[in-house]
């Protein structure tokens, strides 16, 4: 005998919930796709008021070496009406294709920007890395800009960190955005940078890197810059510019006020303290977008070839848009690229680079907590993980990789839990 079987008119409700949940899920878990070809000549080349602007790109050497680098950007374009006005006009018409292409690069931020980044800014402004500070032929900081936005209209206004500067733009509308990758805003006229040679050419070679100079001007790394002064280490990185080039990840002042009363790195013997400092260096000349699509995740360390293959090791890879580090006790980001020209990069990072050989549980690097050593209780790991509460505004939406492998498995449950639900129903009503 047939059993009949009637389904309820609320039983395809929660299956359409279950179905919700699994493709925000799979939305969700999905990182933002990657620009492989920055071309964005060809991305210029659809909106007919910026043809002049992508003209200059093209005719000097901008556009190619954008083709090379896969960083996110923000590109400060100028419409076709504000490029022919002085003195925008004077400078396009009088400047030779080196000194031209490096007004450009000025207009290219080393900075994703949505338009929601930009209405976040703070009155006081905020400093951003250029192109054009990366090729270290702006003295100082003044390969830079500064972007402010005025409180009580929302206008956004770029211009030289210099306080007599008197080049500035106003943006006056986003152009288009790639989300992670790229950003086009119209700007009302061409940025020159303070105190720059327009004359100059890019193809002149520029002098042995004074790595300390270089950390001092980015004014956000004083206590690196003491660090490597005074642990004499600096020297031994700026003797190997040659060759194959080093990388160096640079935590921010911010970074070291952050770390846990319990980590003594002050105190740590010349040796161990210089061990530290080449554990943020990588024995190879990485840009940007070389990180960010590294092959072997597993990159040995300056401390490395000093104790041994497998040792002081760091785990890099991308994630959410952006380039996390994790030393195994401590998930750290690249914040902002500092100087990049081969074969020099140095990038600043959110957290001190704490490597577990000195670091982790029950090592020579931290101290116990006040009150468990009367109890005999071992000295834990410190937590040094980031979290979206103390990240800068400017951050991708993202968390750490580990807080995003933690989560998979409690949902993978909950969705379980939901299709049982959603089965009982279909059997019993």
């Amino acid at each position: 005998m047939a059993l009949p079987f009637f389904i309820s008119h609320i039983t395809p409700l929660p299956f359409f919930y279950f179905l919700l949940l699994y493709s925000s899920a799979s939305a969700s878990a999905s990182p933002p796709t990657a620009v492989t070809d920055l071309n964005l000549t060809s991305i210029l080349s659809s909106f007919q008021n910026l043809t002049s602007f992508s003209s200059l790109l093209s005719s000097t050497s901008v556009a190619s070496d954008l083709t090379r680098r896969q960083d996110p950007i923000t590109l400060l374009a100028v419409p076709n009406p504000y490029l022919s006005l002085p003195p925008s006009s004077d400078l396009t018409r009088r400047l030779p294709p080196t000194s031209l292409g490096d007004v450009l690069r000025y207009h290219i931020l080393l900075q994703y920007f949505s338009w929601t980044d930009l209405l976040k800014i703070p009155p006081s402004g905020v400093l951003v890395t250029t192109l054009l500070q990366t090729t270290g032929r702006a003295p100082a900081n003044f390969g830079a800009v500064n972007i402010t936005r005025n409180p009580l209209t929302n206008a956004i206004t770029i211009q030289s960190p210099a306080p007599y500067s008197d080049s500035n733009a106003t943006v006056l509308s986003l152009i288009k955005t790639l989300p992670y990758n790229i950003t086009i805003l119209a700007v009302n006229s061409l940025l020159v940078p303070y105190d720059f040679n327009l004359m100059a050419s890019e193809s002149r070679p520029p002098p042995g890197l004074n790595i300390t100079k270089a950390l001092i001007d980015g004014h956000n790394f004083n206590v690196a810059a003491a660090l490597l002064s005074a642990s004499g280490v600096v020297d031994e990185f700026e003797a190997d510019e040659g060759g194959a080039g080093i990388t160096l990840f640079v935590p921010t002042d911010e970074a070291f006020s952050d770390l846990p009363g319990n980590v003594r790195l002050q105190s740590l013997p010349a040796d161990k303290k210089s061990v530290v400092l080449k554990f943020h260096v990588l024995h190879s000349y990485y840009p940007l977008g070389s990180l960010e699509s590294i092959v072997n995740p597993v990159q040995p360390t300056l401390a490395t070839e000093d104790n041994g293959a497998g040792s002081f090791t760091l785990n890099i890879s991308r994630f959410n848009g952006s380039v996390a580090i994790d030393t195994g006790i401590v998930q750290a980001s690249v914040t902002q690229t500092v100087f990049d020209q081969n074969p020099v990069s140095i990038f600043g990072v959110s957290k001190v680079l704490l490597p577990r050989e000195i670091f982790g549980k029950d090592s020579p690097g931290v101290i116990p907590k006040p009150g468990n050593s009367a109890l005999g209780t071992s000295v834990q790991t410190p937590e040094l993980s980031p979290s979206p509460e103390k990240s800068a505004w400017l951050s991708s939406p993202a968390s750490s990789p580990e807080g995003l492998k933690s989560e998979g498995p409690r949902f993978r449950a909950q969705c379980c839990v939901v299709a049982l639900y959603c089965i009982v129903l279909y059997l019993v009503v």
